[in-house]
């Protein structure tokens, strides 16, 4: 099956997109963006991928669902499109990196900045009906980005896996920890953040495990 996604990504998960499910799931996802509105639009799908070649990649952020509002989703997880108000994840987000690292809170949501620098910002889902959260969750999505990040944990060393909150803990509870650096704490979500997320330090501590395997720094 042709899937538009980045090469170097095409060549790793060949075997996926032959699979009954990935097969099944696409017919799903094709027959959902006739019928309805999904986000994000259809060519950004991958666009995690696309920004962020497999060998490039030195940070994994792990997320569940794409947004679900008009104009939010541009398939980087918790990232917002310019122009758009940042949701309370995402603003919390910054909150931390302006403690941990010192840094002012950023013009915009879009994180484009840190998926070009080698972030691999992932939703376990990768499509979304407009303002139904969930939606298509179970429908084989998980499959394959589990299979993303198997193929990213056995392949490469050195990566840092950040995983907040139960469900990207659980996602990523089989990366070797001997071969990767693998944070977690609570979810940035105003519901979660004041029980462990805020002075998490994933930021400096990222940084500081790249710098000692001879990564570049991410510029958060």
């Amino acid at each position: 099956m042709d899937v538009r996604i980045e090469e170097s990504w095409k060549q790793r998960l060949a075997a996926e997109f032959e699979k009954d499910y990935f097969i099944k799931l696409t017919e799903f996802v094709r027959s959902e963006y006739m019928r309805t509105t999904i986000y994000p639009p259809a060519k950004l799908i991958f666009n995690a991928f696309d920004h962020c070649p497999f060998d490039r990649v030195k940070v994994v952020i792990i997320g569940q669902d794409p947004y679900h509002g008009p104009g939010q989703a541009h398939g980087l997880c918790f990232s917002v499109n310019e122009g758009v108000p940042n949701p309370p994840s995402l603003q919390n987000i910054f909150k931390e990196i302006q403690s941990d690292l010192g840094k002012p809170l950023p013009p915009n949501g879009d994180l484009t900045r840190w998926a070009n620098q080698g972030v691999l910002l992932l939703n376990a889902t990768l499509t979304v009906q407009a303002h139904q959260a969930g939606s298509h969750q179970r429908k084989g999505w998980e499959t394959f980005t589990d299979a993303a990040i198997r193929v990213l944990a056995e392949k490469r060393e050195h990566i840092v896996f950040i995983l907040w909150g139960a469900y990207a803990q659980k996602k990523g509870a089989f990366i070797n920890r001997n071969k990767h650096l693998v944070l977690t704490s609570a979810h940035p979500s105003p519901l979660s953040a004041y029980n462990g997320f805020f002075g998490n330090k994933h930021f400096s501590r990222a940084n500081e495990y790249l710098a000692a395997h001879g990564e570049a720094e991410i510029e958060w």
